[in-house]
């Protein structure tokens, strides 16, 4: 296994985005090149399989990689995949949505297999992102600092 790399276009608000997807699994031999994909996130989704209790368990620890090496306004989402394997459950919903909680972040049961919650996942993502990027207007008025741009309180020199 290794890192796969994914482009994902949606569209919102009008807007085409692109976003970039690295999957890395979780797998520690990545951990290095895992930090430094971090500073650079906008938004992050923790995977864990709710078939497998120690993918849950690895949530917490991935939790506080991304608090120390990711930008402090990172959007976060929490997944449970494998909703459709409810037979072969062994991490409960509510522990899922509990850790979401303590931790300010989104919570979606989800199937890669059966298609379930996954394109409301990344959109709700995407959207989270949006909302906090400041909008460039296009016809927005420039205003020129060094002779003050008619601001009071400002130097008439930069620097």
């Amino acid at each position: 296994l290794g890192i796969d790399f994914k482009i994902k276009t949606v569209e919102l608000q009008g807007k085409k985005i692109k976003l970039q997807i690295w999957d890395t699994a979780g797998q520690e031999r990545f951990h290095t090149i895992t930090t430094s994909y971090y500073r650079g996130a906008m938004g992050i989704m923790l995977v864990y399989d709710i078939t497998n209790a120690k993918s849950f368990e690895n949530i917490s620890k991935w939790l506080r990689n991304i608090d120390e090496h990711a930008n402090e306004d990172v959007e976060r989402m929490l997944l449970g995949n494998k909703c459709d394997m409810e037979d072969k459950r062994v991490v409960p919903k509510a522990r899922g949505e509990q850790i979401a909680r303590e931790h300010g972040i989104r919570f979606f049961e989800t199937s890669a297999k059966a298609n379930i919650n996954i394109e409301k996942a990344f959109l709700t993502l995407a959207e989270d992102i949006l909302r906090k990027t400041p909008v460039k207007e296009p016809n927005s008025e420039n205003v020129d600092i060094s002779s003050g741009g008619g601001v009071t309180g400002w130097k008439s020199k930069c620097c």
